[in-house]
Parts: C-alpha cells; sequence; structure tokens
C-alpha cells in the first residue's frame, strides 16, 4: 500500500530521516493523499511512504510508516514538520483509543472464561439468562405434581407404562419432545414414579441433563443410582472412559430404566450410548428435549420411538384451569359470570400447560370476580415479567432463546417485528433475512436455501410453529403468543425493534427496527431514529401523497435504511426521495396502489429484492438495469374486473437490456409482448435464474424460450402463460430440460401433446396444468414420476376416463381436478396414490361417482365444489350408497357454485396469512 504526499524542497537542509512517521488510520486506499493544507509556493516533489497491512506483515506496528527513496529531510522546511505532525496527531490519540478498547475486550473475554460462560459461537446466554440453579429450580414444578391436579393427555400414561413393561425384549430408546412448558417432564415423571414401573426394573436412574452438563458428572450420577460399588471404584479414575466400562459390565445382564430428562445437545448421546449396552432384556431409555434433532439423533433401531407432544386441545385446557383455578371452591367449577373472561384466558395459553396451571393458580389466589379476571386478562403479557408467581414462565421459555447459537437469535428476535397471531410464509422470512444479512454463504449453496437451513432448526427447536395451506408448497409461519411476548421483551432490552401501534406513539431510545401497526400519522410523524435500519407498516389503513411527500423527506436521513416494506398499505406514489437511501436491499410494494417507479430507483446500487406483487406497476423504467446486485424481481397485476381470464393477468414490461441483471435468482412475472423473441434472447444471460414465470406468450415466443430454458441449468421453478386461450403452443422443443425443475405450471393455451421432456424431471414434486385441453391422458406419464406431490388439472383434459393404475403417484399428497367438463368417470385401483392427503373435486358436470376412494387411506380432507346432486348425494353421511368409501377421511367439505361452504363435517380454521 503506497501514501504519496507533497513536501517543499530546502537546499540548506540535511539532517536524516527520523525513523518512522504517523499515518492517518483511514488511509486505506493504495493511492491515498494526506491533506496537510500545504502553502501555495510549497515545491512538489514526493516523499513516497511505503507500509504494510497487517495481512502481509504479521508484525505490523499501525504507528510505523517506513520511508524510502526520499529526499534528505534537510530539505524540508520547519512549517512543513508542523504542518505534518499537526495533521497526524489526532490520529495517534484515536489509534491509543483502539488500543485500550481491544485491551478491555481482551479482559472481558477473560474474565468471562474464568467464570465459565460461553462464547457467542456457543449461544451465549443475555443477561436475563437463566443460572444452573434457577433451571433446576423450575423444574421441580414438573416434578412434583399431585395426582388430582394431573391430566392424563396427550400420550396417555397407561399406554406408555405397557410400553415400558411389555412388548419387545429389545432395548428401547423413547423420545419425547416438544415446545418448553408442553409438559413432557411431567407426563414422564408420573410414569416413572408408578411402582409397577420401577418394579419391573432391576435397576432405575433419573438424571437431568440441562444446558450446561458435565458428562463426566452426569456418568458417576448414573453410576451412584445404579450401583454404589460402580461409583466408589470409578471415584478413584480421572478419566471418564473408567466410569463407562463398569457401566456396561453390570448393565449387560440387568433390564434397566434410565431416563436423560430435558437434553438440549445431540453430543450428548454421542458419549453417553457407550454406557448402556443394548440388551434382549427389555430395557428402556427415555429422553425428554425441545429439539427434534435431539430425538432424532438418539434413535438408533427401528424399535426406538420418537413422540412429539402437541398443544392442549380446547376441552383438555378447559378442564386443567378449572382445576387449578377453582380448587378450593365450586366444586372445580367455574361460575357462569367468569366463565367469558376465563376462556379468553385459556385461549391466550394456548394449550401450554405450564402457562394454564401457572395462571390458574394465581387467579385461584384472587377475588372470583370479573374485574380481578379482566385485570388478568388485559394485562397477562406484563404480568409475566413483573408477577414473581408467573416470572418462571418467562424464564422457561427463555431458555430455548438463550441456547440458539448467535446466527440464529436474530432470526427469531425477528418474528418481534409481525403483530401477534400473524402468519408469515416462510419465503417471505427468506427475505427478509437476506435483507438485511443475517444470511452468510455457504459453498454451493444460495443465500435462501441458507435462509431454509435458519427456518428448519428453528422449527426442530419447537421454537416456530408451522402450518401448511391447500394447494401451496410454501410454509406458514408463527410464534405462540407467549414465545412472542419473551421475543418483543428481549428485543426491546437489545435495541433490536421497537412497535409503535395505539398503546405506544412514541419511539423511546435508539432501534434498529422500527415496526408500525397503527394509521396513527402523528406516531408516524414522530419517528428521529435515523439509525434504524428496517421500516414495516402493517395495519395502515392509508396515506395520502403530502403525507408520504413530507415523509419521504425524513428519509433523507435514514442514511443506513436497509429494509424497507409497504405491505398491503394503500399506498398511491413512491417519491424519488427513495433514490436516496443508497445502503438499502429490500423494499417490498406488494399489494399497494403504486402505478409507476420513479427513475430514481437506479440509485439503489445496493438493492437484492424488489417486489411489486399485486400492485399495478406494469412499466420497468430503464434505470432498474442498473441495478446490477438485484437477486429477486417479482411483479404481477391481477386485473379483477376482467375475472380469472388471461387478459386480466399483467405481467412486468422492462425495457431493452435486463439481460445485464446476471445476478437475477427470481424474475416473475415478466411479459414478453413488449420485447418478443429479442426479449426471450436477453434472458439467455440469466444464467443464474431460479425462478422465472413469463406471460403472454406466443408461437413464436414459446419456441425461443424453449432453447433458452436448456440454457438456464439453475432453473428450479417455471411458470408458462400463453397470450390467449386459444393460443396453440409447441413446447416438445425442450430436449433437455433443467434437472434441478422441481415446480412447473403451464397455463398455456391449448397443447397438441403432453410435452415428452416432463418424465426425464425426478425432481418434479409440484405441476400444474390449466387450459391445456390435452387430448392424451396425462396419468401415463405423470404417474411414474417418483416426487411429485403437488398435482391439478383445471380445463387441461378433454377425455372421459382418468384411471389412477396400481403403484402410479407413490408420494402426491394434494390432487386437484376442476373443470374437466367432458369427465364422467375416475377409479383409483389399490395400491395408487398411497400418501395422498387432500382430494378436491369441482366443476365436472358429467362426473356421476368416483371409485375407489376406500383405497386412500392417508386421505384427511375431500373437497367437492359445484358438482352434479347425484355425485354429492351419493357421498353424503348415513344416506349416500358410496358414502363407506369416504368414512375414514377426517374433514368433508361441499361448495355452491358461488363458492359458499353449504355442509362441511369436523372444523376449520380462518387463518390471518401474511404472504
Amino acid at each position: 500500500m503506497v501514501c504519496t504526499q507533497y513536501f517543499p524542497k530546502d537546499p540548506l537542509a540535511t539532517p536524516s530521516l527520523p525513523p518512522s512517521f504517523i499515518l492517518p488510520p483511514y488511509a486505506s486506499h493504495p493511492f491515498h493523499r494526506c491533506d496537510l493544507n500545504l502553502p501555495p509556493h510549497c515545491d512538489r516533489n514526493p516523499l513516497t511512504l511505503i507500509f504494510s497491512s497487517p495481512e502481509i506483515r504479521p508484525n505490523y506496528n499501525p504507528l510505523t510508516v517506513y520511508a524510502t527513496n526520499t529526499p534528505s529531510l534537510d530539505h524540508m522546511s520547519p512549517y512543513a514538520f508542523r504542518q505534518l505532525f499537526k495533521a497526524l496527531k489526532p490520529h495517534r490519540n484515536i489509534i491509543f483509543e483502539i488500543k485500550n478498547i481491544k485491551a478491555s475486550l481482551r479482559e472481558i473475554k477473560d474474565r468471562g472464561e474464568r467464570y465459565g460462560f460461553n462464547s457467542l459461537e456457543e449461544g451465549s446466554s443475555s443477561k436475563s439468562s437463566v443460572t444452573s440453579i434457577e433451571h433446576h429450580g423450575l423444574r421441580l414444578n414438573s416434578l412434583f405434581v399431585t395426582d388430582n391436579e394431573f391430566l392424563d393427555v396427550n400420550f396417555p400414561s397407561d399406554k406408555l407404562i405397557a410400553g415400558l413393561v411389555e412388548g419387545t425384549l429389545a432395548r428401547m430408546m423413547i423420545s419425547f419432545v416438544g415446545t418448553g412448558g408442553i409438559g413432557k417432564t411431567t407426563l414422564v415423571k408420573k410414569v416413572y414414579d408408578v411402582e409397577v414401573v420401577k418394579g419391573h426394573f432391576d435397576c432405575c436412574a433419573w438424571i437431568t441433563v440441562s444446558q450446561s452438563y458435565n458428562i463426566e458428572k452426569l456418568l458417576r450420577i448414573l453410576a451412584q443410582q445404579i450401583s454404589s460399588t460402580i461409583e466408589r471404584v470409578a471415584s478413584e479414575v480421572d478419566i471418564f472412559e473408567y466410569l463407562i466400562n463398569p457401566l456396561r459390565q453390570h448393565l449387560q445382564t440387568k433390564r434397566y430404566l434410565v431416563v436423560f430428562d430435558d437434553v438440549w445437545q445431540t453430543d450428548f448421546w454421542c458419549v453417553m450410548k457407550h454406557a448402556l449396552p443394548i440388551n434382549d432384556k427389555g430395557s428402556r431409555i427415555i429422553i425428554t428435549t425441545r429439539n427434534d434433532t435431539v430425538a432424532d439423533s438418539c434413535k438408533e433401531t427401528s424399535s426406538d420411538l420418537v413422540i412429539k407432544l402437541q398443544p392442549w386441545s380446547q376441552e383438555m385446557a378447559w378442564e386443567l384451569f378449572c382445576k387449578k383455578a377453582f380448587k378450593y371452591e365450586f366444586e372445580r367449577n367455574c361460575p357462569k359470570e367468569l366463565e367469558e373472561l376465563s376462556l379468553q384466558i385459556v385461549k391466550k395459553c394456548q394449550g401450554l400447560p405450564l402457562v394454564i396451571a401457572t395462571v390458574a393458580g394465581l387467579l385461584s389466589l384472587k377475588e372470583k370476580s370479573a374485574f380481578e379476571w379482566k385485570k388478568m386478562h388485559d394485562a397477562l403479557c406484563s404480568e409475566l415479567e413483573t408477577n414473581p408467581h408467573l416470572s418462571n414462565i418467562s424464564k422457561i421459555l427463555s431458555l430455548s432463546y438463550n441456547n440458539l447459537p448467535y446466527y440464529l437469535k436474530s432470526c427469531f428476535l425477528y418474528f418481534a417485528i409481525f403483530p401477534e397471531d400473524r402468519f408469515i410464509a416462510d419465503v417471505r422470512l427468506y427475505r427478509y433475512w437476506i435483507g438485511e444479512g443475517f444470511v452468510k454463504e455457504k459453498r454451493g449453496k444460495t443465500l435462501e436455501q441458507v435462509a431454509e437451513e435458519y427456518l428448519n432448526e428453528l422449527i426442530q427447536r419447537n421454537l416456530v410453529q408451522v402450518w401448511g395451506l391447500l394447494g401451496y408448497t410454501d410454509k406458514l409461519c408463527r410464534v405462540h403468543d407467549l414465545v412472542h411476548d419473551v421475543i418483543l421483551s428481549r428485543a426491546n432490552e437489545l435495541g433490536f425493534c421497537q412497535i409503535l401501534d395505539e398503546n405506544k406513539s412514541m419511539i423511546s431510545g435508539r432501534s434498529r427496527r422500527l415496526s408500525i401497526h397503527t394509521s396513527n400519522k402523528n406516531a408516524m410523524e414522530t419517528i428521529e431514529d435515523y439509525g434504524a435500519r428496517s421500516i414495516f407498516l402493517f395495519n395502515v389503513d392509508g396515506l395520502t401523497r403530502a403525507f408520504m411527500l413530507t415523509w419521504f423527506e425524513k428519509f433523507k436521513k435514514f442514511q443506513l435504511l436497509k429494509v424497507l416494506d409497504f405491505t398491503d398499505v394503500p399506498l398511491e406514489y413512491l417519491p424519488k426521495e427513495v433514490g436516496n437511501l443508497f445502503h438499502l436491499k429490500y423494499l417490498c410494494l406488494r399489494n399497494t396502489k403504486v402505478k409507476k417507479l420513479p427513475k430514481s430507483i437506479g440509485n439503489l446500487q445496493n438493492l437484492q429484492i424488489l417486489d411489486l406483487f399485486y400492485s399495478p406497476i406494469l412499466e420497468l423504467p430503464i434505470e432498474i438495469n442498473n441495478l446490477r446486485n438485484l437477486r429477486l424481481l417479482m411483479g404481477i397485476y391481477h386485473d379483477r374486473t376482467m375475472g380469472l381470464n388471461l387478459d386480466a393477468i399483467h405481467g412486468l414490461r422492462p425495457k431493452k437490456g435486463i439481460g445485464c441483471l446476471d445476478n437475477l435468482h427470481v424474475l416473475c412475472v415478466v411479459d414478453s409482448s413488449c420485447g418478443g423473441v429479442n426479449l426471450i434472447k436477453e434472458l439467455d444471460k440469466l444464467r443464474q435464474l431460479r425462478w422465472l414465470s413469463i406471460s403472454n406468450l406466443t408461437v413464436e415466443n414459446a419456441r425461443a424460450l424453449s432453447a433458452s430454458i436448456q440454457k438456464m441449468n439453475h432453473l428450479e421453478r417455471l411458470v408458462l402463460i400463453s397470450s390467449n386461450k386459444d393460443e396453440i403452443l409447441d413446447l416438445q422443443s425442450i430436449l433437455s430440460p433443467p434437472s434441478l425443475l422441481y415446480h412447473i405450471v403451464l397455463r398455456s393455451g391449448r397443447l397438441l401433446s403432453f410435452p415428452s421432456w416432463i418424465s426425464k424431471l425426478q425432481n418434479l414434486s409440484t405441476f400444474g396444468l390449466n387450459d391445456t385441453r390435452l387430448v392424451d391422458n396425462p396419468l401415463k406419464i405423470l404417474g411414474g414420476l417418483p416426487n411429485l406431490e403437488h398435482f391439478w388439472l383445471e380445463n387441461a383434459y378433454e377425455g372421459e376416463e382418468l384411471h389412477f393404475e396400481e403403484g402410479s403417484f407413490p408420494k402426491l399428497k394434494l390432487l386437484q381436478i376442476n373443470k374437466l367438463d367432458r369427465l364422467e368417470i375416475v377409479k383409483v385401483k389399490l395400491g395408487a396414490l398411497p400418501l395422498l392427503e387432500v382430494l378436491c373435486i369441482g366443476t365436472c358436470p358429467l362426473l356421476k361417482t368416483a371409485t375407489g376412494l376406500q383405497h386412500l387411506r392417508s386421505l384427511k380432507l375431500i373437497e367437492i365444489s359445484d358438482m352434479p346432486g347425484e355425485f354429492v348425494t351419493d357421498l353424503q353421511p348415513d344416506i349416500g350408497r358410496q358414502q363407506w368409501t369416504v368414512r375414514h377421511v377426517p374433514y368433508a367439505a361441499w361448495f355452491t357454485g358461488e363458492g359458499d361452504a353449504y355442509d362441511f363435517y369436523q372444523s376449520a380454521y380462518n387463518w390471518n396469512v401474511d404472504r
């Protein structure tokens, strides 16, 4: 690295060069010039300072700069020396400050290690973490539950007892997994203490493991509980290897029962299993854990079980609540005047028995009045933090957060941004995390794939709940309400984010993220935290053009902003000032009313994600082509006044040159009519594409597109939409499709023949045909695909019969058959569709019956819409001739042509979905 500075030449001075100079620490550019404000009479002879970077020189001293090829310093005037040291002296102070900070950090680290604190990589605890003594104290309530407080739910205790004392003689591992407070320890302890269980085994042991454990200490405790002789021998040695052999030898001929409660790490079983021999005496091992990965890692044989405990039903939760809240009066029944409030309190507990029992126990000590009950209902969240009777709940729920590795903590805290009870699509979370920079690159994987790994790890730790949505492959995620409260508290404590809502209209202190849950313009105008990295808006009713101009004028000061999300905000105008947000990586205008992007959008050189879905933005300014870091460009507009016709769907219309965006992973949906074949040729350059959706295809465009698709080796999702239903497309020319394709939708107008290349896609999991009006039966090709999970036909087949042959569609979970006007017969053979869970049949006017439905033993939901009366009547419970074929299906729904359900069996959920 070289630094050049000009000094005046003085021929009368000849002293030697001093050994070192101070270099400004910001001089990082190879040819940085230090401006010393020299007077104009100075001669411009260079003094070249060459210094080493710490990467090159291991003994680098940041205070030293070596001077070479310089004239003697007696040519330098005293004025120049004064100017030099005057300019560099402040930077010497900065360097000493940095040194002091580093020394302080080293001292803090050393002190932490002396006291046994973990590093960040190990999942460090914050100041609110639970100590070892507190942790064991928190578990006492679970270990000592009286019989009249215990409810036999989730996994019945008699079934567990039978599994322990009966059945196979092979050693069996039983893992109970579930979120904190679900009742794992309570259930296992009740069974462990049953006399018939303890009498059945030669020796028993109960070991509480916890987050921070010492494996040698646990082995000694196990040896002590199994046999005092082993423990005495083992105590004479220090290496725990000598604990394992005596244990194995002693237990080899014994029928033993060992419980490991509260296991957090997979490494635990890797060591402990060597002390517990696999014998044929009927031995049993039980573990309880919050982590699915831990439970799975302990499963070594086919006889081992993993049992996941689910939140309690409302009925069971109500029974426990009444037992605890009214244990001293009302014969453990809730008075009528308190019933509605009590039900609301129970609902807030969301099936966690720990929370139900603790809240009910506190209420049992209060006056049985609606006033007291209402106070508890309204203040439950704050009570969890401040009330000593409830604080244990928050501590137990916090344990899982404290155990997270550092790279997952920020991802988990992100759930604080969303309103309570909000479901969030997994792909949306990925984009947020990527925009924030939480997701780190891994060799051979995209950032989206790494983000998916992060989410899966949170799910496996039972911190995030997941629901599937009919017809979608995306996962819908949320957190338990009380976990959400814990996250909010932690996020506020760490300055991670602040929420502005009806109850809080002012920002207090500094925060990295602001989440606005109100339309109160006064609250929005108070935002002055210009250090915020992200801003989100939820439940915002309306923003005028004048207000947005004023607000974006403020945004000039938000120089660090990375994420800006206007999803579902009735925003009509995006001011040009958005171009000032140079660091912006994520901009979302999904489902807004914005019709045009300003040209200043081209200034956002760091933008990675631009989401315009369901906004009436069609024309893209040519400045979009400047966004060379763009990874995702999404936009589609559906004109609802035109119904579901193809003409109602409008894609984005880019300008010439979009092929220069060679970092694009997602391009959805692009209108091919704006550039025709030339646009298709531009797509040739986008070799990193994972998802391509293209609309308004014609015969000519489709032929050119087929050639381009073969070059997109990374392509995973493909959606093709024709210009109209009568357009006849030929897709047969794709001879070598991308092997990674797993999602294809062809809404492509009439197909002369079914594309034969589809049969080559061994990874295909989702396939949809709309408006293709095929004459050939597509089931012959699709039935053999090994990984197909979602398949639908809508106005896609003109044949009279659909036969699902034995062995066909081995992994299909969702099948939709809709608007097949000539279909008369559906037959399902034994062995077909073995994993089908959802079957939807609608608007097939000639279809009178479907036979073989009794073979679909995995079916969970059958949905019938706008079908002939005879077809519906045959499947009606109790009266239908074919009702016996669907008697095993737990859920069934019938809909009229307008989409209104006129009958539904079992229950349905209304989801507040955030996609």
